[in-house]
């Protein structure tokens, strides 16, 4: 099974952390394993929208170097059952090379029904790390010019990585305000601009924002729940419409 999906974006603010623990609660509810690892190194954030930023004693780089199993270095989320995080290193100095994340996923991939990668955003260093695991990859966008070129930069870097599985979530989709901003046409025009296949089209929804601000995802959820409910269905190969279009 292909359960390694590396979740990237070209740019940052595109809300590509909210849609790695949204698409893992969705799996969660759907009776799936899913373990959730931080790539950002220096930046990490996943343990505080999960209100887990106490519970961390290790992380990614303490279980390579030996300074605790695999196993300690990931956490159970005390509000959603069937949830895991590895948190990525504080200090930067202690990023991870691809090859030795690579070994690190493939040792424990086995033990999840699906292992979703949060990199940080651009493709720099952390992205190649992030994505050397990877069987398959989101790309998150918005709706406007420097997010769709940061987009297709991804694109490009997946592809030569070897990467092909690969599809689009635009997010933060606020119909008024793309016809207001005339950026594009329709849609369509932003899907093959990015030049990769849509998967999702998520709303703003600034309750999104809160929930993950305030710790509290998967207790309190927002009317965006269906579309990851959706996302997660298609990432299990069924054929399921979008469960918003806009």
């Amino acid at each position: 099974m292909n359960n390694v999906i590396v979740v990237a974006s070209g740019k940052g603010g595109t809300g590509k952390s909210t849609v790695c623990i949204c698409l893992s609660v969705a799996l969660v509810k759907q009776s799936k394993k899913v373990l959730l690892i931080d790539c950002d190194c220096g930046m990490r954030g996943l343990d505080i929208m999960l209100d887990m930023e106490q519970d961390i004693l290790f992380d990614a780089s303490d279980a390579v170097c030996g300074n605790c199993s695999f196993e300690e270095a990931i956490y159970k989320s005390k509000n959603n059952e069937n949830l895991y995080l590895m948190a990525a290193p504080f200090d930067t100095e202690n990023e991870l090379s691809p090859s030795v994340f690579k070994q690190l996923v493939g040792k424990i991939k086995n033990d999840f029904d699906f292992v979703i990668i949060d990199s940080p955003a651009g493709i720099g260093s952390g992205f190649m790390t992030a994505a050397a695991p990877a069987d398959r990859a989101l790309i998150v966008a918005n709706a406007e010019p420097t997010s769709v070129r940061g987009g297709v930069k991804v694109r490009k870097k997946l592809d030569a990585l070897g990467i092909n599985d690969i599809r689009l979530v635009i997010n933060r989709f606020d119909r008024k305000m793309f016809n207001q901003l005339g950026f594009y046409n329709d849609l369509d025009e932003v899907i093959d601009a990015v030049q990769t296949q849509l998967i999702a089209l998520v709303p703003f929804d600034i309750r999104i924002s809160v929930i993950m601000q305030r710790g509290v995802a998967g207790l309190n959820w927002s009317a965006a729940a269906s579309v990851f409910d959706c996302l997660a269905l298609r990432l299990e190969g069924q054929r399921v419409p979008l469960a918003f279009k806009g």
